[in-house]
């Protein structure tokens, strides 16, 4: 047995059987140790972003980690992005990352470059293997870095003759350490502020769908506070029978204006709200000064317990909650607009289906029907970084093969991750891929307005269109192996949109939007 064999045997033997992977030379011993373990679930993305946009979104569906295989520097640095917003999202990964043989980091080799360095930088816990009888338990500790404190980014750095010379059996993974919980003094403080007049509960994490939800909703009903999420949020539970909640706006000025009345925040789950970015003569905090904020549980720490322990504080077990009801809107007819569009989506839309949402400005005008949809859940963008749905939607649908997935995204975000089209074909993975034509980054016209800009000419116009020549989403999507078609009107949308969700495997609609 070689290293790169204790590696796969010991993700095997703790749980890790599927990895995303984007090879190269250095990586060849454990693609060997892959082959030879028919058991383990081998992704291959053709972009590295892919992996790490896979592995993040399989985490937040499947509630444990997946692997990433990784090519030296480089490759890495492709994955970033997408790490980055894996730790946004507080998602376990554990990313093996090849590298030259020790012998050979020597000599200024092309590919040679700071693994440890641009690691550090995204990775909650890094570590390069000394020699092969090491790299079983390694691995073993990676994993339990990846299960910690709800979701870590672990990465183990393979130099390739550590993953070729002998080495021992597996090593087990220990279970990762308790998670912290706030004091009885800070939960009985919190259940006080949450029944004063103004109090608002912000939840964040696993809070945000499934028991925990439930149990959210009762102590808003019991204490009356506002029970409300922020704007860039991992996974949210949506529909019919979820517990009504207020998630902030991404502008800043109706973010502010949703916080008008707020006197005290707590906060279970997720960090402090903030503006995306600073705009001038705009506040960084979009609540009113004098807002209590009360950080009871950070992302890191026991969510599920924070939330028992409140609601017997506030007695809430038996509180009934205000829910969302049923209420399918008709399907819509005539020109393409956004609300319609929506519409159209939360008709259709069959329960217990996954919506990967990353069309960044077109989304605020689709989402809000689904409130009142099938009972779903919607995967958001978390760390700011663009090209997370396309592979988000692989790896969830990996994670959860018997769910709908479908992905709303912009032409411009779709670019960074096209190539994840080509995993979707050949997984045969059940998604529906809406790609929102409005030919350019809407948001960066957005934000130059924003930052006070009330007119610009032809240079700033091109950084921001994605036309001359015109990106042919169809054509893509068939040049990677997903059937697509082009929607202009509702009757041809509504058409493409119920034959995507009626049948089985991936496809793509481009809906050129006004």
């Amino acid at each position: 047995m070689n290293g790169a064999e204790s590696l796969v045997k010991t993700m095997l033997q703790n749980g890790v059987d599927t990895v995303f992977a984007n090879p190269g030379t250095s990586e060849m011993h454990f693609v060997a140790a892959l082959d030879s373990h028919p058991e383990m679930n081998c992704i291959l993305c053709l972009f590295e972003g892919g992996t790490s946009g896979g592995a993040d979104c399989y985490y937040r569906m499947k509630r444990d980690v997946a692997g990433t295989l990784l090519h030296l520097a480089p490759g890495f640095g492709n994955a970033y992005a997408n790490l980055h917003n894996a730790r946004k999202a507080n998602s376990g990964i554990v990313n093996v990352v090849g590298d030259h043989a020790t012998h050979h980091l020597a000599y200024e080799s092309p590919l040679k470059g700071d693994i440890q360095g641009i690691s550090q930088s995204v990775s909650h816990w890094t570590r390069s293997s000394l020699d092969a009888p090491s790299v079983a338990s390694d691995g073993a500790d990676a994993i339990r870095a990846a299960r910690a404190r709800n979701g870590q980014i672990a990465t183990l750095v393979l130099p390739a003759n550590t993953a070729w010379s002998p080495a021992d059996g597996p090593a087990h993974a220990a279970p990762p350490p308790a998670l912290h919980r706030p004091s009885p003094a800070e939960i009985e403080a919190a259940a006080q502020a949450l029944t004063q007049p103004g109090a608002a509960l912000l939840i964040g994490g696993d809070a945000l769908f499934g028991n925990l939800r439930q149990i959210a909703g009762k102590i808003a009903a019991k204490t009356r506070a506002r029970l409300m999420a922020d704007t860039l949020i991992p996974r949210i539970s949506k529909g019919a029978g979820e517990p009504v909640i207020t998630q902030l706006p991404y502008p800043v000025p109706p973010k502010i204006e949703t916080l008008a009345t707020t006197t005290s925040i707590t906060l279970v789950g997720t960090d402090r709200p903030v503006a995306f970015f600073a705009y001038p003569e705009t506040p960084s905090l979009p609540e009113q000064p004098g807002t209590q904020i009360t950080q009871l549980c950070r992302p890191e720490m026991d969510i599920a317990w924070t939330l028992s322990a409140l609601a017997d504080a506030t007695g809430a077990n038996k509180a009934s909650v205000q829910t969302y009801t049923l209420d399918l809107p008709a399907l819509p007819t005539g020109p393409v607009t956004l609300e319609k569009v929506g519409a159209a989506l939360a008709h259709l839309l069959p329960e217990n289906a996954i919506v990967c949402n990353e069309a960044v400005t077109s989304g605020f005008k689709v989402a809000p029907p689904l409130s009142t949809a099938r009972p779903h859940d919607m995967l958001g963008g978390t760390g700011g970084a663009i090209g997370w749905s396309l592979p988000g939607a692989a790896g969830a649908a990996i994670a959860c093969p018997d769910r709908k997935v479908v992905v709303l995204t912009g032409d411009g975000s779709a670019m960074y991750t096209s190539q994840s089209l080509w995993t979707m074909a050949r997984e045969g993975l059940d998604v529906t891929v809406v790609v929102f034509a409005n030919k350019g980054y809407q948001i960066l016209r957005d934000e130059l307005l924003n930052v006070g800009v009330q007119s610009y000419g032809q240079n700033a116009q091109a950084m921001f269109d994605v036309e001359k020549p015109a990106l042919d989403w169809v054509a893509l999507a068939k040049g990677h192996g997903v059937p697509g078609s082009r929607a202009d009107d509702l009757e041809s949308f509504v058409k493409a949109l119920d034959e995507g969700l009626s049948t089985d495997g991936p496809s793509l609609i481009e809906l050129v939007c006004p």
